[in-house]
């Protein structure tokens, strides 16, 4: 997916197909919202912002991690939401196989839920790291802070759904507990991100 051309991609969202989907989405978003914090870090280089070298390197050090991992939840969001397809597929013309049947999309399941709820992860660290450059960096970039902000809060919400969705046919109550955990740290995260954007109208307004 990361070596795809962008609209080959739509076109592939676009179609009647399982895969890629909402899930597939999130993860871009949140990849975008990294990528952008490392930009705003990448600007933010030089004598004028000596004093916060540490700051700057590290922020450019995590959000291009953040970024890579996004791309690769991506890719495994993909495949489990395959996975679920074919395990909705498989025979259950007797009651041997409806019971394997069941285990199989169980199974798949919270597969599938673990992706989107790992993007939720993704995007909050996303925002914590757009916190830190907001007051340290490059003024002239400054609502690609907000941009960021913003794609990391949709690729919260819409991994929330993704993980909620997929909650009911999870019968390991550990692995319920973590994706119904993951998905209530979303309303602080989408606030966190609010004001982000809103003290960086306030700058701009200046």
């Amino acid at each position: 997916m990361r070596d795809e051309r962008i609209g080959d991609f739509l076109t592939q969202l676009a179609a009647r197909v399982p895969a890629p989907g909402g899930g597939a989405v999130a993860a871009l978003h949140a990849a975008q919202a990294a990528a952008l914090v490392g930009m705003v870090a990448r600007y933010s280089t030089g004598e004028r912002y000596a004093e916060h070298r540490d700051i700057i390197e590290r922020v450019t050090a995590e959000a291009d991690r953040l970024r890579d991992e996004a791309l690769r939840l991506a890719e495994a969001d993909a495949a489990a939401f395959t996975a679920v397809t074919e395990a909705y597929r498989l025979p259950k013309d007797t009651d041997e196989a409806k019971g394997a049947r069941s285990v199989a999309i169980a199974r798949a399941l919270a597969g599938a839920g673990k992706p989107p709820a790992e993007v939720i992860q993704v995007a909050q660290v996303v925002v914590e790291l757009a916190e830190e450059i907001l007051p340290v960096g490059n003024r002239n970039v400054i609502t690609d802070v907000a941009a960021a902000a913003e794609a990391a809060r949709a690729a919260a919400t819409t991994a929330r759904v993704n993980v909620e969705i997929n909650l009911g046919g999870v019968r390991d109550e550990l692995v319920h507990g973590k994706l119904t955990a993951a998905a209530a740290r979303v309303p602080a995260l989408v606030a966190r991100a609010e004001r982000l954007t809103a003290a960086v109208r306030e700058r701009i307004a200046v």
